[in-house]
C-alpha cells in the first residue's frame, strides 16, 4: 500500500538525538521536520525547502502541538 503524498509523521530518534516529533510531507518531500530534543531540552525546526508558506508553517507547528507531547522527558 502507498503512502499519501501529503502526511505526517510521528518520529522517534535515540541515536544521534534524544526525542520525538513530526515530520511533515507534501507530495511526497519533506518539507519541515519538527523535534522535541529531550536531552537538550530544545524544540527546533528544520525546512528542507528553500521557501515555504507562513501557512504551511503555521499549520505544521499546530500539529506539533497537537501531536507532540509539550513536557520533555527525562
Amino acid at each position: 500500500m502507498r503512502e499519501p503524498k501529503d502526511r505526517v509523521v510521528i518520529a522517534s530518534d535515540v541515536s544521534s538525538r534524544d526525542g520525538i516529533g513530526v515530520e511533515i510531507y507534501r507530495n511526497d518531500e519533506e518539507v519541515v521536520e519538527i523535534f522535541r530534543d529531550d536531552s537538550e531540552k530544545t524544540r527546533t525546526i528544520t525546512v528542507f525547502k528553500e521557501t515555504i508558506s507562513l501557512e504551511l508553517m503555521e499549520e505544521c507547528i499546530q500539529i506539533f502541538k497537537k501531536e507532540i507531547p509539550w513536557e520533555f522527558q527525562d
